[in-house]
C-alpha cells in the first residue's frame, strides 16, 4: 500500500525496494505479488495504477526467474489487457495507464522472448486494434536480459562487457543508464544473432543427414530397378534439394571458423552430401 500511495506523485523507492525484498524472502512471494499488483494496477486512481507498474517492472528486474514465470502466465496477463480493453476497463482507465502497460507488455515480448504467451498475448491485443503499433520504449528504461539465458551466453562470457555494463547499472546518471541500455540491447541483438546462427547450422546438417539416408535408400532400390515412379520422382526431388544445400554449408563453414567442433560437423556433413551427390551421378545419371 505505501509503495502505491496514489497521495504521493513521487516513487517512494525505499518502500518498493522493501516490497520486491518481501517477494524474494517469503516462499509464496513470486506467487503472490502479481495479484496483488494486478489489483492496484487495475485502480481507477491513476497514480496508484502508474506507481504499481513501476514496483511491477522493479519486480521484474529484482526478483529472478520465479516471478517471471509467473508474470508469463495468461491468469496474469489477462488482468493487464483488463485495462485495455473495452469490455472490460479500457473505457475509464486513463491514456497514460494504458500507454504504460501497453509499454510493458510489449518491452517483455522483447526481453523475453521464450515466453509464447507474453508474445501471444500482445499479438492479440494487435489484431484486435487495441494496439495499434508497437511502442517506442524509452532509451533510460533498464530491463534485464532474458532469464534463463543459453549456456555460454555472451552475457557471461564477454567479461569486459559484463564488467562494464555492471558500472553503469550502478550509476545515478541518466547518461549512464542510457548508455547501460545501448549496451544491453547491442548484447541482445549479438546473442540473438549467435542462436540464429547455432540453429541454422543444427537445421541444415539434420536435414542433409535425413536426405542423404533417404537418398541412399532409393539408390540401393534403383540399382535392384525395384524404384515406382513415384519413388524416381522422390530420387530426383532429393538430388535437386541436395544440390541446393551444398552452398548453404559452405556459408555456414565461412561463419563458423572460430568454432573448431562446428566447422568439423558442417565439413563431415559436406563429404556425405558430396558422396550421395556423386552416388547419383554415378547410378541415375549414366
Amino acid at each position: 500500500d505505501k509503495a502505491t500511495d496514489p497521495s504521493i506523485p513521487e516513487e517512494n523507492w525505499e518502500c518498493i525496494q522493501r516490497f520486491c525484498d518481501q517477494v524474494n524472502a517469503d516462499i509464496e512471494g513470486p506467487s503472490l505479488a502479481p495479484r496483488l499488483l494486478a489489483h492496484k494496477i487495475q485502480s481507477p486512481q491513476e497514480m496508484e495504477a502508474l506507481h504499481a507498474l513501476t514496483v511491477l517492472e522493479t519486480c521484474v528486474n529484482n526478483c529472478g526467474e520465479r516471478f517471471h514465470n509467473e508474470i508469463a502466465k495468461f491468469r496474469f496477463l489477462n488482468e493487464l489487457i483488463k485495462v485495455l480493453s473495452p469490455k472490460y476497463y479500457g473505457t475509464w482507465s486513463s491514456e497514460k495507464v494504458k500507454s504504460r502497460v501497453t509499454e510493458v507488455i510489449f518491452s517483455w515480448t522483447v526481453w523475453f522472448p521464450q515466453e509464447v504467451k507474453i508474445r501471444d498475448a500482445y499479438q492479440m491485443l494487435k489484431k484486435q486494434g487495441i494496439v495499434k503499433e508497437d511502442p517506442k520504449l524509452p532509451e533510460d528504461k533498464i530491463l534485464p536480459p532474458p532469464s534463463p539465458r543459453p549456456q555460454n551466453s555472451i552475457f557471461d562470457t564477454d567479461e569486459e562487457k559484463s564488467k562494464l555494463l555492471a558500472r553503469l547499472l550502478k550509476s545515478n546518471h541518466s547518461e549512464d543508464l542510457q548508455a547501460a541500455n545501448r549496451l544491453i540491447k547491442s548484447m541482445i541483438k549479438e546473442e540473438q544473432e549467435k542462436s540464429a546462427k547455432l540453429s541454422r547450422r543444427v537445421n541444415t546438417i539434420s536435414e542433409v543427414s535425413e536426405n542423404v539416408k533417404h537418398m541412399d535408400e532409393l539408390l540401393e532400390n534403383y540399382k535392384r530397378q525395384e524404384l515406382t515412379e513415384s519413388d524416381q520422382e522422390t530420387l530426383q526431388t532429393l538430388f535437386q534439394r541436395c544440390e541446393k544445400l551444398r552452398p548453404l554449408l559452405f556459408r555456414l563453414a565461412s561463419e563458423t571458423v572460430d568454432d573448431d567442433e562446428a566447422l568439423a560437423e558442417i565439413l563431415q556433413a559436406n563429404d556425405k552430401l558430396t558422396q550421395a551427390l556423386g552416388q547419383y551421378r554415378q547410378v541415375v545419371a549414366s
